[in-house]
């Protein structure tokens, strides 16, 4: 283990990616230990070989094609007619708007990509400091990958041979919860800040915005809907996503047959990247299990403790250390194997663990040294991170409770079997 953990944190610090890190220190291990060289081809291969992941691609796609195609534009109006007369108003919009996108991406930095332009100068125009209007964009960006479709929870189902329509689901009611708690972060802001409220939109304006964008807010009915009634899987529903978008991009006149292959390009980019990092972290993940570390780890736990409270609280509290260092999709890949066997040994629902395993690893996407989110807001508006980083404290702590109530409902359910199910 010091040889694949050593040379995997030392390339880290020599500057290399998390992938080429992984890749790099698991061969080694290999050719150290004398295992058959063939299996790097094979073990690769085996962790990209997976028709669930097909959705990744197809999700990212999506996003791309409505951030092209003026989509997210239209959401945000309809979400600022709806809320933007309430204290905070511009900031519950930013929210609310990334609940409704969250129904089309499933991605984070989609999010935080494509409605985050439209969010930041519409806050800047409406008078709030930059600060608060990037803590609110980056921390609201958090639900989307929560609420379905997701990109981690896909991620997450693969890797731990569950449903990912159970897991979609069960993120419904987590995204909704974390959405009310910023909300609450919101008006307790902008409350004390003093910042005005606007004039509310009378019913005819928000019938004509509704209008407006019907058909853009109609497409997280039909992904979810569909999934939820078992029309079709959330890799069929992604490819629908990228169908309906492209046709949306065309109806309102905003993306053109040319600039299709540069979205494609830009979708190819980031995929390639993600399934490089997941065909690594499928190679470090076997050593790791050929070597029984799991197995180690979760004796490890249950030595520690037999309560599935107890144990959920310490898992999460790795987790959150984990998202400090690394992106969230190598962490769901490595610690899946290394942390379910202990899990399931308590009797925790899987499905439920996939929900807090990903909302501990989001909160790293917004808090230094890897906070992908915190780079791409820094570098649209110039505002440096250690600012942007203490303007979000509030938004992680209401985070936290949320993941606290779900451990504490998942700990119940894992002691009474009866109490019903989220998904």
């Amino acid at each position: 283990m010091l040889i694949l953990f050593g040379l995997f944190f030392l390339l880290l610090l020599m500057g290399a990616s998390i992938a080429m890190s992984m890749f790099i220190s698991s061969v080694a291990f290999m050719v150290v230990y004398g295992l058959p060289l063939e299996l790097i081809a094979q073990r690769l291969a085996a962790g990209v070989d997976s028709f669930p992941l097909l959705a990744v691609a197809f999700f990212v796609l999506a996003g791309n094609i409505m951030n092209q195609g003026g989509i997210t534009k239209r959401i945000f109006s309809f979400a600022d007619h709806l809320v933007g007369h309430f204290t905070g108003g511009l900031a519950h919009s930013n929210v609310l708007a990334s609940v409704i996108f969250a129904g089309m991406s499933g991605s984070a930095i989609a999010d935080t990509g494509g409605l985050g332009a439209i969010e930041l100068q519409a806050m800047k125009d409406g008078g709030y400091d930059d600060d608060f209007s990037l803590a609110v964009t980056g921390a609201s960006s958090l639900i989307g990958p929560v609420i379905p479709p997701s990109v981690p929870l896909v991620i997450f189902g693969v890797t731990a041979s569950v449903s990912v329509g159970d897991l979609f689901t069960a993120g419904i009611l987590p995204g909704i919860l974390l959405a009310a708690a910023m909300m609450a972060v919101n008006y307790c802001i902008c409350k004390n800040k003093g910042y005005e409220k606007r004039k509310r939109a009378t019913l005819k304006e928000i019938w004509n915005c509704l209008k407006w964008s019907f058909w853009a807010l109609l497409l997280p009915v039909i992904i979810r809907g569909g999934i939820i009634a078992g029309i079709f899987t959330p890799t069929e529903a992604a490819v629908i996503a990228v169908v309906y978008g492209i046709l949306l991009g065309f109806l309102y006149k905003s993306i053109t047959l040319k600039e299709l292959p540069s979205v494609i390009r830009q979708t190819l980019d980031v995929t390639v990247g993600v399934l490089f990092i997941i065909a690594s972290a499928t190679l470090f993940s076997w050593i790791l299990t050929f070597s029984q570390i799991p197995q180690t780890v979760a004796v490890y736990l249950m030595n520690l403790t037999d309560n599935p409270m107890t144990a959920l609280i310490i898992v999460s509290v790795i987790l959150l250390f984990i998202g400090l260092f690394m992106d969230i999709t190598p962490a769901i890949v490595i610690m899946t194997p290394v942390l379910l066997p202990f899990i399931t040994a308590l009797g925790i629902d899987p499905v439920m663990f996939g929900i807090i395993m990903v909302l501990n690893l989001l909160i790293g996407l917004v808090t230094p040294p890897v906070g992908m989110v915190l780079f791409v807001l820094s570098g649209v508006s110039g505002v440096s991170i250690e600012k942007i980083s203490k303007a979000i404290i509030p938004y992680i702590l209401v985070s936290a409770g949320v993941i606290l109530l779900i451990i504490v409902y998942t700990y119940l359910m894992a002691v009474h079997p009866g109490l019903p199910v989220p998904y």
